[in-house]
């Protein structure tokens, strides 16, 4: 195979070239997860030279940046995303992990995918927002982190406390995370799944595996734990946003072969369906285990609630997304739900519509991670028409 290697936009794309150059940029910046190494400064410099507000503020370790720029009375919409990344090592890849170069007109990098190619394509959207702001109405909001694919412990979450401290409620925010999957626009999330993690201990009675009578064979127990856990009939899922419990370990630590052993640990996931939240979820389960509660021990972890947004009859967010992908693309996209969790349940509720929309998401985290140069051009546009929808009127 003949690649076609370079570390600068070609003559091919000039027209488009500030998207590019700006992903370039962005992968450039060594952000993993939570150092923000330059990335937020970076995108700090760029929205304040647009006429916005930027407040940077940290939090154990974790860089977090809010900005704003008011065009009068009107909705609040935002724009979330992060900038932090998963590791790489050069191991395997086509070209440098952190060079953003161009290979066979697309961007290499770690993060061209998930997300920075998003935020490259949503800075370019805001610089055409902002030629004209004379006819604009309402107020526009980024919000971006350097701790998203971590522990999101010290990110979004902070920045949605602080927007509520301040009386801020945003009528809607776009997450421009990769959602699409054989063509860009193709797929966007309305909504997640929620996830929920579990680190069970069984307790049984150990003995001589001759005399099982006078024992309780954990590693049993176990296996009567996975069977109820799996035969649990998940009744409030919503259509098309299934519940699945998936068993992730089993380990018991027992090195000899003639004693029953006395205490296995298991850990399971559970994505659930937006029909519950975590609360229901966790009853289900102790309702599924309740007559084996002496021999258990359930620690909860990692838990991130379920969000939806539906189509409503007026400022519906979700249909102005719809009909960006319509003009840019030519299609309707398919509205899902499925994949793992995203910043945007930090920000959903009743009142505020969340919707993802992003590239495409074949090469996230894997190595040799790349976004084609016609897909950045392409949501490119599909930002500055759901801008434009948003904020003229």
């Amino acid at each position: 195979m003949t690649l076609a290697i370079q570390t600068s936009t070609t003559s091919n794309t000039q027209p488009n070239q500030a998207v590019v150059a700006y992903l370039q940029q962005l992968i450039g910046f060594k952000s993993i997860t939570p150092n923000q190494a330059g990335a937020i400064d970076w995108l700090e410099y760029q929205l304040n030279s647009l006429g916005f507000d930027c407040e940077q503020f940290t939090f154990n370790g974790v860089t977090n940046l809010i900005a704003k720029v008011s065009f009068g009375e009107g909705p609040i919409y935002a724009f979330s995303g992060h900038i932090d990344v998963v590791p790489a090592c050069a191991e395997h890849w086509l070209v440098e992990p952190f060079s953003g170069a161009i290979v066979n007109n697309a961007v290499y990098g770690r993060g061209a995918a998930d997300m920075k190619g998003g935020v490259a394509a949503m800075l370019c959207a805001t610089q055409k927002l902002m030629v004209d702001v004379a006819h604009k109405q309402g107020t526009f909001y980024w919000l971006i982190t350097s701790d998203e694919e971590g522990e999101a412990e010290y990110g979004s979450l902070l920045i949605a406390e602080r927007l509520a401290q301040q009386g801020i409620q945003l009528d809607g925010c776009i997450v421009g995370e990769p959602t699409s999957h054989v063509q860009v626009g193709d797929t966007i999330k309305n909504g997640r799944r929620g996830a929920l993690s579990a680190r069970l201990s069984i307790a049984g009675k150990a003995g001589h595996v001759a005399y099982p009578d006078n024992t309780v064979n954990a590693a049993h127990l176990s296996a009567d734990v996975v069977k109820r856990l799996t035969n649990i009939d998940w009744q409030q899922d919503e259509a098309s946003s299934n519940t699945s419990l998936q068993v992730t370990g089993i380990n018991i630590a027992n090195v000899v072969d003639n004693m029953v052993p006395a205490h296995c640990e298991m850990t399971f996931n559970v994505r659930y369906s937006h029909g519950y939240k975590s609360a229901d979820i966790k009853n289900e389960i102790q309702f599924a285990l309740g007559d084996l509660a002496n021999n258990l021990n359930i620690e909860w972890e990692r838990p991130c609630e379920s969000f939806y947004t539906a189509h409503q009859g007026s400022h519906c967010l979700l249909a102005q997304v719809e009909q960006a992908v319509l003009n840019v693309t030519g299609n309707y996209p398919l509205l899902s739900t499925s994949g793992g969790t995203s910043d945007g349940r930090f920000f959903a509720n009743s009142h505020t519509q969340v919707i993802e929309c992003g590239v495409r998401n074949n090469t996230i985290h894997q190595v040799n991670e790349h976004v084609p140069i016609a897909d950045l051009i392409k949501i490119e546009q599909i930002y500055t028409k759901i801008l434009s929808n948003l904020f003229n009127g």
